[in-house]
């Protein structure tokens, strides 16, 4: 058997070639303009894709990865999953009527799977459209239920909090995770400033002088046990000294002078076995 190499022009299929030109072209021509009729976007890691054709919005969710497409029919939207800080400078109402001057960063994602309805039912600007609207309304409700000093303290915690919960009420059944709310800067009126270091201050001095007494109690207690028992001590040494026991040290007193071999003299009032004066 006689094997015919595939690049034969004698094979069948070179041969047809050979005897229509014509086919070459139009092989040709019709795989240039499949090239030319398909495009391909690229889904980077943290977005999603969906399709949009004749102006009709695709359910399906692309992720990270290259989509094919058609040039002029349809086309892919891209939206951003990852998280999203939203810096805003913003004045603050307070429960006294001031207004506060703040700088704060709100934390946001979007739900890949909620990706086609954020865009037909919201747009591509959800930003300022919702979540700023959402974030401003929220903050302007938590602050002005405190105190301006409220927000230099550890309550500022507490109105973060507050803030990431009532933004979530609205925008989590939008397809919106609030993550957190950030108050990054807070600048009070000039005179209300001063009052609060002021309040601080003596907050700080009152602490300091809470410690200190609490040491000085400390040390009076201290010094009333070790009074009570120097006295329980001389108490218990003062029952113990009976006429007998001193007439019996007195006697051993003058027992030890006797026997020293110094000359001495010793002097007591005849009555008394306590020593008086001895040289």
């Amino acid at each position: 058997m006689v094997r015919i190499p595939w690049n034969d022009p004698t094979r069948s299929g070179f041969a047809s070639l050979r005897r229509n030109p014509s086919r070459v072209f139009l092989h040709a021509w019709v795989g240039a303009m499949l090239f030319a009729v398909t495009g391909c976007a690229m889904i980077v890691p943290g977005e999603v894709g969906v399709k949009q054709t004749l102006g009709k919005l695709d359910n399906r969710v692309y992720g990270p990865g290259p989509v094919l497409f058609t040039p002029g029919v349809t086309s892919v939207i891209r939206i951003p999953t990852r998280t999203v800080n939203l810096e805003v400078a913003l004045e603050l109402p307070s429960q006294e009527g001031l207004n506060i001057r703040s700088e704060i960063s709100v934390l946001y994602r979007i739900e890949p799977g909620s990706a086609p309805s954020v865009i037909s039912q919201i747009g591509l600007d959800y930003e300022r459209v919702l979540v700023l609207t959402t974030f401003r309304s929220a903050a302007a409700d938590v602050t002005a239920r405190f105190m301006a000093s409220d927000m230099y303290t550890s309550s500022r915690s507490e109105i973060e909090k507050a803030i990431v919960g009532r933004m979530s009420e609205v925008l989590a059944k939008r397809g919106f995770e609030i993550e957190t709310v950030l108050l990054k800067s807070i600048r009070l009126p000039e005179r209300l400033a001063k009052s609060v270091e002021s309040k601080l201050s003596a907050e700080q001095d009152a602490e300091r002088m809470t410690f200190i007494l609490d040491a000085e109690r400390q040390e009076a207690e201290r010094m009333r046990i070790e009074a009570a028992g120097i006295r329980d001590s001389q108490n218990i040494v003062a029952e113990s000294l009976s006429d007998d026991l001193l007439a019996w040290k007195s006697i051993q007193a003058f027992r030890e002078l006797a026997l020293s071999e110094n000359a001495k003299v010793v002097v007591t009032n005849g009555n008394s076995p306590i020593l008086i004066g001895a040289e």
